[in-house]
């Protein structure tokens, strides 16, 4: 092959990844970022009590089936599954230099944490998806198996082990989105300047924390019963 045919598709794969990481940042932020948050909200019901809780699922149980269904693979789980599989493949190429003392900085800690939690995220998600929306369509039961008795039951059994594994998906997801909304905005050139990029870290470390307890309330909510 001549080279100048070998560097032409060299660029050609340079732009095609460039074009695919912005879109990987963009679909961590929207949809998924904000359906996330959206979510925690309407689980946080559980904190006014089981009728509260269960009004927010009869309301999406009440949409045609065909009609949510296809909206979740859409606009959520083609999203998801993009993000989850780019992700874990930026992952697999990137050098792990957080614990040398040249490469030991803030920045680079955080896009180590980064790639850990979405790891993490991948393996939380499959299982939080087959045990609640995917075990939901085949269960003979339906609804009945994610309104609050069952999460309560749920969360306070088998140990609480249940419990620790929503607890510490949940901080994965809230770390994951509040650093991915610093590299977002970086990605896209919204913050050029050191000046902004370190005001927005700091509003992603406020978010982490707010997301994160906004998460544990609505676990907490489960368990008073």
């Amino acid at each position: 092959m001549p080279i100048g045919n070998i560097t032409t598709m060299s660029l050609s794969l340079q732009k095609e990844n460039f074009v695919l990481h912005k879109i990987h940042s963009l679909t961590g932020v929207v949809p998924i970022g904000f359906y996330m948050l959206q979510h925690l909200t309407l689980n946080s019901f559980s904190i006014a009590g089981p009728e509260k809780f269960n009004s927010v699922i009869d309301f999406f149980e009440s949409v045609p089936k065909h009609l949510l269904l296809g909206m979740e693979i859409l606009v959520l789980w083609i999203p998801i599954l993009f993000h989850s599989v780019y992700g874990i493949f930026i992952s697999s190429r990137a050098q792990n230099n957080v614990f040398e003392d040249k490469y030991g900085w803030s920045q680079n800690r955080m896009f180590f944490l980064q790639r850990v939690t979405g790891i993490v995220l991948f393996l939380f998600l499959a299982v939080h998806v087959a045990t609640t929306t995917v075990a939901k369509y085949l269960s003979p039961i339906g609804a009945e198996l994610i309104k609050y008795d069952a999460w309560h039951e749920k969360l306070t059994g088998t140990g609480y082990l249940w419990l620790a594994f929503y607890l510490v998906g949940t901080v994965c997801a809230s770390y994951h989105l509040a650093y991915g909304i610093w590299n977002f905005c970086i990605r896209w050139g919204i913050t050029v300047s050191a000046k902004s990029q370190e005001t927005v870290q700091k509003f992603s470390a406020v978010l982490f924390v707010a997301v994160t307890l906004l998460a544990w309330g609505a676990l907490y909510g489960f368990l008073r019963g």
